[in-house]
């Protein structure tokens, strides 16, 4: 049985197909640009008692349809800021989520706070493009690459000084994404199938996580509520959207989000 992702990869697969430029034209162009911020690092260098939150701006989504399409991305950007986000997501597919390249831009332009190109990277042009928009790490999925394009685009990545969140959903992609030498990985709480958020899976994948890896919980983060049970398990950040996009206050929730209790001083132990 298919999945949602399958539909959403199909798009962007036949855009990749139909992309005539040349990838190395487009490397020499993406190696020119001003450097990045630093993704990965960001996160490492967060208070060791708080989470890192990696707040997200999107306007709609598959499962829940339209969330906020008046927002606007310098605004939500710096109201995030405010609150003390370590780093921004931004969504860049315009089909399924309704953001832009223009998006990222403007939301990186009105802060100073590192960049995730949030989408659906099929193609080396992909890699290229997020560090031409002025992101400063990009999305790989697992479930939406093979082994030889997970390690062929995570070199480019790390060529264009582009920072990789590799997303897994299980312990199978958790093998893969370390096969590749993934050093920051995304666990996707969602199911690919049902859409429903499954914690305790995303907590045991994350436990079976060398202590070295920076685990990022991904979806299905609903409140600070949530924040410390993800902590116990490992996980050194947040990435949060729904919910920050439709908070009154942005700003106020991402700080709630940062000051639940974490217990990074005593990582659990590696299965």
């Amino acid at each position: 049985m298919g999945t949602y992702l399958d539909g959403i990869l199909d798009y962007h697969r036949e855009q990749a197909a139909n992309d005539r430029r040349s990838v190395d034209v487009l490397i020499d162009q993406a190696a020119e640009t001003a450097p990045t911020r630093g993704f990965a690092e960001r996160i490492k260098s967060r208070p060791p008692e708080e989470l890192a939150v990696i707040a997200e701006f999107k306007r709609r989504s598959p499962s829940k349809g339209d969330l906020a399409m008046h927002l606007v991305p310098a605004e939500v950007a710096q109201k995030y800021e405010q609150g003390g986000a370590t780093c921004l997501s931004v969504l860049t597919d315009q089909p399924h989520f309704a953001g832009s390249p223009q998006d990222l831009q403007e939301a990186r332009n009105a802060c100073a706070l590192p960049v995730l190109r949030k989408d659906f990277t099929v193609d080396l042009r992909n890699i290229c493009d997020a560090r031409l928009m002025g992101a400063d790490a990009v999305l790989l999925i697992a479930a939406a690459l093979d082994d030889y394009q997970l390690n062929d685009f995570s070199a480019l990545a790390q060529e264009l000084t582009l920072d990789v969140l590799l997303e897994i959903h299980d312990e199978v992609e958790a093998e893969r994404a370390l096969n590749v030498g993934a050093s920051l990985i995304g666990v996707n709480q969602r199911d690919l199938h049902t859409f429903a958020v499954d914690t305790e899976r995303a907590l045991r994948v994350a436990r079976a996580l060398p202590a070295e890896v920076l685990r990022v919980a991904e979806s299905g983060i609903a409140s600070p509520a949530d924040g410390p049970a993800l902590a116990q398990a490992g996980f050194d950040a947040l990435l949060v959207g729904e919910w920050l996009v439709i908070a009154e206050d942005p700003a106020q929730s991402v700080a709630d989000l940062r000051r639940s209790p974490a217990n990074t001083n005593s990582r659990p132990e590696t299965q």
